[in-house]
């Protein structure tokens, strides 16, 4: 498998990986600059020349791996006899430097609803490396004419057409936001029941207003969940110093409340979805 299509699969996999490249060499080497591999917790791909120069990197890069890092590092080896090694020699005469950069597995979130505030906070979030779930049960919001703006997003964008749209709570990946913004308050309270249901998601955001989550709290504690279950949702969504009504505002108060929750899982406390 190339370094490409290991990257590639670490990101579908949502795991974790290290991108190890040699980016200098002095001298003689096994491989020249440029040459790339992946490392992962038990397995790695590609290669920058075997022996103890490629032992090392793997070494070092699940190091980077255990202990959760997010910069990239550097190392430097002499590939001769006289140089300190622990898995053998190197005896090519040249010196090396390896670039280590980390692979962290990017945030997921499922917007539900894909009408204006959808739509533009869909446009937001399709500027930052995530995978962005595109959820409605209505076919024409989702089609490629209507999602034209997110042509060159960065992020991964999965459109789902769902006529049942809870059932894509099941398919999204561990750890995905949630927030539910649909057309209907009925299929509101559908897939606010059900994501309460899941033991597999993040956190889970409702659109709207009290008077609607007071009725919204009624009907779902007369479906059995509790006091608890219900602080799990949040609403109103959004930065709470951002207050117009305008889609495009409410979106950008969402994405922005969302951001500093991804920028809180990449701290040194955070979690690693």
């Amino acid at each position: 498998m190339s370094w490409l299509a290991a990257v590639e699969r670490l990101r579908h996999e949502r795991r974790a990986g290290v991108l190890v490249t040699l980016t200098s060499v002095r001298g003689h080497s096994p491989r020249a600059a440029g040459a790339k591999m992946v490392v992962a917790e038990r397995e790695a791909w590609g290669s920058i020349g075997g022996g103890n120069l490629e032992a090392t990197a793997v070494d070092r890069a699940r190091r980077m791996l255990q202990a959760g890092a997010r910069s990239p590092a550097e190392l430097e080896l002499a590939l001769n006899d006289k140089a300190p090694v622990e898995h053998g020699q190197q005896c090519c005469g040249g010196e090396v430097k390896v670039l280590l950069e980390p692979l962290a597995v990017v945030p997921s979130v499922a917007i539900f609803g894909m009408g204006h505030v959808g739509l533009e906070l869909a446009r937001v979030l399709a500027r930052h490396d995530l995978e962005l779930h595109l959820v409605d049960s209505r076919a024409d919001q989702l089609t490629t004419g209507r999602l034209e703006p997110l042509a060159d997003a960065v992020a991964h964008v999965h459109p789902h057409h769902a006529p049942v749209p809870e059932l894509v709570l099941g398919q999204v990946p561990a750890g995905t936001h949630v927030l539910v913004m649909t057309h209907d308050h009925a299929e509101d309270a559908a897939l606010c029941d059900a994501a309460l249901r899941c033991g597999h998601l993040g956190s889970i955001g409702l659109i709207g207003s009290t008077a609607k989550w007071r009725r919204f709290e009624r009907r779902l504690a007369a479906e059995g969940h509790s006091a608890g279950d219900l602080a799990r949702i949040r609403t109103p969504i959004g930065h709470p110093d951002l207050t117009g009504k305008e889609p495009a505002t409410i979106a950008l108060s969402v994405a922005a409340d969302l951001v500093r929750t991804f920028e809180a899982q990449r701290s040194p406390r955070g979690v690693s979805r």
